[in-house]
C-alpha cells in the first residue's frame, strides 16, 4: 500500500504520517508514504522522521504539473493537506493562497484523474462556511466565506467536487474546526499566545475577544480523516469538529492559568478586517456513517500542548517569525 500526502511537512500532514507510520490506523499497517512539500516557512523538514524506511520525501511544489504528473502515478490513496493556511497573511497577499489552494488542488487532481489513483480525501476548513450566530452547520450548509483564505479553500472544494461529478474522481473533502496540539507553527492563536507566554511577552487579543471557536485536537482530526479516506464515500462532505466552543478571550484565560501568567499579559489590538464571530459544525454524518468520535478532551489537550510548547523552545523559537499575529 502507497499513500501520497501532500503538505506532509506541516502541523496536520506530518501528525497524520507520523501516525501513518506508527501503525496506528486499522487498514493502513505497513503503508509507505511519500510526503510532498514545498518547505514553505509554515513546513518544517523536521516534524518527519527523517530515516523512517517506509518514507520518501519529496520536496516540490504541489502545483508543479510535471512534478504531479511523475509523482502521482503508483500510489493508492492520496490526502491533500497543502495549502496556504493563515488568514492574517491572506489579507496581505492573497496571490499565493488563491495559487496554492486552487491551483494546486486542480493540478494535483489532474494528475490523480490521468493516473488512475483509486482514493483522495481533499482537507478543508469550516471557515469556507462563514460564520453562523447561532446553531451549527451541516455539510449542506451554503458557501459563504469572508477572507481570501477561506474564499480560496472553498474554491478548492468545488474543484475536488468538479473532479468527481465530471471525471469520476473518487474524492471526498473534509472540513474541520480549529486544529490545535503540538508542532503548530506559532502564527495560530494557540501557539502564538503560549510561546508569547512563555517568553514572558504579552498576547495580543482581537477586539473584545468575544469570536468563537471550535477547537479539535489534531490527533482526533487525524483519525478523522483516516476514517473518511477508510470509509468515505465519493463526492461526499464530512465534517469533522471537536464539540469545544470557546470565545477567545475565554482560551487566554486558560492558557494565562496554564503557563502562570497574568491579566496584565493581554494587549488588546484591533480587530480585524471581516473577522468571523462564531463558527460551528454539526458533526453528526461522520459520527452516525463512519464511527467518528473525538478522544481528545480540550482540558487535557491544551494542557498537554502547553507542555509540549515548554518541553521544544528549540523547535518554536527556530520557526516563529515576524510581528505578533492572532487567529
Amino acid at each position: 500500500m502507497r499513500i501520497l500526502v501532500t503538505g506532509a511537512a506541516g502541523f496536520i500532514g506530518s501528525h497524520f504520517v507520523r501516525r501513518l507510520l506508527a501503525d496506528a490506523y486499522t487498514g493502513w499497517e505497513g503503508a509507505h508514504v511519500t510526503a510532498l512539500d514545498k518547505l514553505t516557512y509554515a513546513g518544517n523538514r523536521d516534524n518527519l522522521p527523517a530515516s523512517h524506511e517506509r518514507l520518501e520525501f519529496v520536496r516540490g511544489d504541489v502545483c508543479d504539473r510535471e512534478l504531479m504528473q511523475a509523482l502521482v502515478p503508483g500510489h493508492d490513496a492520496v490526502v491533500h493537506f497543502a495549502a496556504e493556511s493563515h488568514v492574517d497573511r491572506s489579507l496581505d497577499g492573497a496571490g499565493e493562497f488563491f495559487r496554492t489552494n486552487v491551483l494546486g488542488t486542480q493540478t494535483l487532481l489532474d494528475a490523480v484523474r490521468d493516473s488512475g489513483v483509486e482514493r483522495v480525501v481533499h482537507v478543508s476548513t469550516d471557515e469556507v462556511y462563514g460564520s453562523i450566530d447561532e446553531g451549527s452547520w451541516t455539510e449542506e450548509w451554503p458557501l459563504a466565506p469572508n477572507s481570501p483564505y477561506a474564499a480560496s479553500k472553498a474554491s478548492s472544494d468545488l474543484v475536488a467536487r468538479a473532479y468527481w461529478r465530471t471525471h469520476g474522481v473518487d474524492v471526498s473533502v473534509t472540513r474541520c474546526s480549529n486544529n490545535y496540539g503540538p508542532h503548530q507553527h506559532p502564527e495560530k492563536l494557540i501557539p502564538l499566545f503560549v510561546t508569547n507566554l512563555l517568553e514572558g511577552r504579552q498576547v495580543p487579543l482581537y477586539g473584545d475577544g468575544r469570536n468563537v471557536r471550535e477547537w479539535l485536537h489534531v490527533d482526533d482530526h487525524c483519525r478523522g480523516i483516516h476514517l473518511v479516506l477508510d470509509k468515505g464515500k465519493a463526492g461526499e462532505i464530512y465534517n469533522i469538529g471537536g464539540g469545544n466552543e470557546y470565545t477567545n478571550r475565554a482560551l487566554t484565560e486558560k492558557l494565562l492559568e496554564l503557563t502562570g501568567a497574568g491579566e496584565e499579559m493581554i494587549r488588546r489590538v484591533p480587530d480585524r478586517k471581516g473577522h468571523d464571530l462564531r463558527y460551528s459544525l454539526d458533526e453528526s454524518k461522520i459520527r452516525e456513517q463512519l464511527g467518528y468520535v473525538p478522544l481528545t478532551g480540550f482540558e487535557e489537550g491544551l494542557a498537554a500542548t502547553v507542555a509540549w510548547y515548554r518541553d521544544n523552545p528549540d523547535w518554536w523559537k527556530a520557526v516563529k517569525d515576524g510581528p505578533d499575529r492572532a487567529h
